[in-house]
């Protein structure tokens, strides 16, 4: 999702040996009395919360490269592309093998209406993909395409594959190590599984360190990039485009807190509800306007994959660029599909299941549908109406202000004048699916380290940061949640990796369930 959290004017600025994701542009600081306070604040976060965790989360791996090619590639993101190549290998490609087998489950092939659990798998999968199906499908994929070129859609697909094994592994665990409450509440996620799952491998410090630490990041990037952010792009979007909401964000702003509020009071079955029924809206929206768009360019389709493989294999630069088209592809990918950042587990470990198993089959549809599906279907849209392209005037500003959402939006609308008005639409489902979503992985993170009786209290900041998003702009602070988020792979996959042979167990024993159960 950190790619859904893009603003319209982001950059990546390097030192020799670190990489600080969207800092401030460049621009010199003017001395502070003459800086709203809005800047002072801006300018405060940057200096002493941005740039010092940006140096340890997001340091550049390739930092040897920069006065050469000038590649980089965050540790955040290293982390999680090595995560998804170890567990597909581990598990013996299991997000190939396991793909029938995973949609015959999301259709309610083998429910059974006595499994312990909220929420059905269905529903869990759409919690999930509230989270990670958004803006960056948007954006961030334009920006991958006008920076990197076509071939970045390759890499994104290999990552997004890749990624179905990591989802796999972090929500087998989830569901394994989920808690009931007295309330009957159950609870689940990356804090848990490596709290009580390090323990048993007879590592209880480290687990309790690394859950707390998981739980920090995710607390801090909800509230900044999934409540603030979400209002702050989506609200860009729709005062740009209806003259009503022009002028002030606090109308869109009271708007999306009010009907945010509503749907997280319920917790996680009614976000899982509202979820089933937008997600699939919002996914069947966008990918009606790129199948339009597509069905007029049906002849140039096979063109576009050539470029695409081109690109990735064959660019100008020969191996340099393969190399920087290749990190381009990844970056997108995870920033997208967040496999590896350990927030699905929290959704699906509400779910009704036999087997911790079972949800890992499901949760393997996510990176899938998010990254393999709508990304590519946004790239073809870019491609082959042009958009990608540098030299041609229509676009040029866009592409040179890494404007994401609105080169997307130009494109469509170079095709259908009417088509940004439905973009508009989708994006703010986009944005508010998102926010609920990542308000219950904070509020889960949250009671996980100050107890269930504070929860109201979380909701009211996290409702709090929803409204600020959409009425003020504190760059550096919607920024630095984009690290936080990122930074959750930090503690996670290495966690997940020494939790590998657990969840080899666990296979091995629901195949052995399963072949006595429909095989006898």
């Amino acid at each position: 999702m950190a790619s859904k959290r893009l603003s319209a004017n982001s950059s990546i600025q390097k030192s020799p040996s670190f990489v600080l994701c969207h800092s401030i542009d460049g621009q010199a600081i003017q001395p502070s009395s003459a800086l709203t306070f809005e800047e002072n604040v801006d300018t405060f976060v940057k200096t002493y919360l941005v740039e010092p965790t940006g140096k340890v989360l997001f340091y550049d791996v390739i930092f040897w490269d920069d006065k050469n090619n000038g590649h980089n590639l965050p540790l955040a993101v290293a982390i999680l592309v090595f995560g998804a190549v170890f567990f597909t290998f581990y598990l013996k490609f299991i997000n190939i093998r396991g793909f029938k087998h995973a949609i015959d489950l999301v259709r309610g092939k083998y429910d059974d209406p006595h499994s312990e659990g909220e929420v059905s798998h269905f529903q869990a999968l759409t919690a999930a993909l509230s989270a990670t199906v958004g803006l960056g499908n948007i954006a961030g994929v334009a920006i991958a395409i006008s920076l990197g070129g076509p071939g970045a859609t390759f890499w994104m697909i290999a990552c997004g594959v890749l990624g179905m094994s990591s989802k796999f592994t972090e929500v087998t665990l989830g569901q394994k190590y989920r808690t009931i409450r007295p309330n009957g509440q159950l609870m689940g996620g990356g804090m848990y599984y490596l709290s009580k799952g390090l323990a048993e491998r007879g590592l209880p410090k480290l687990g309790k360190v690394m859950s707390v630490v998981f739980c920090v990041l995710c607390i801090g990037g909800a509230l900044a990039a999934g409540g603030a952010f979400q209002t702050n792009q989506s609200g860009a979007l729709v005062s740009a485009r209806y003259s009503f909401f022009a002028g002030s964000g606090i109308p869109f702003g009271l708007i999306m807190t009010t009907a945010i509020g509503i749907v997280i009071v319920g917790g996680i079955k009614r976000i899982a509800e509202v979820a089933e029924k937008v997600v699939p809206l919002m996914c069947g929206i966008y990918v009606l306007l790129c199948l339009w768009i597509l069905i007029g360019h049906v002849t140039e389709i096979p063109g576009a994959f050539g470029i695409i493989i081109e690109g990735a294999f064959a660019p100008k630069a020969a191996f340099g660029g393969i190399v920087g088209v290749l990190i381009m592809g990844f970056k997108r990918a995870s920033f997208s599909n967040e496999a590896g950042v350990g927030s699905a587990p929290i959704a699906h470990a509400a779910a009704k299941v036999n087997h911790p198993v079972e949800e890992g089959y499901v949760a393997l549809l996510e990176p899938f549908i998010d990254t393999v599906v709508v990304c590519t279907m946004t790239a073809l849209v870019i491609i082959v109406t042009g958009a990608w392209d540098a030299s041609n005037p229509t676009f040029t500003d866009l592409i040179q202000s890494k404007e994401g959402a609105a080169l997307t939006a130009k494109a469509m609308e170079v095709e259908v004048s009417f088509f940004p008005h439905v973009l508009t639409l989708a994006s703010v489902l986009f944005a508010f699916s998102t926010a609920i979503s990542w308000s219950y992985y904070g509020e889960r993170c949250w009671t996980y380290l100050f107890g269930e009786k504070t929860s109201l209290l979380y909701k009211g900041m996290f409702l709090t940061s929803v409204f600020v998003g959409a009425v003020a702009s504190s760059k550096s602070i919607l920024d630095f949640g984009d690290i936080l988020l990122l930074g959750m792979a930090v503690p996670n996959i290495p966690g997940l990796i020494l939790l590998g042979p657990i969840v080899k167990k666990e296979i091995a024993d629901y195949r052995s369930r399963y072949k006595e159960r429909f095989n006898s």
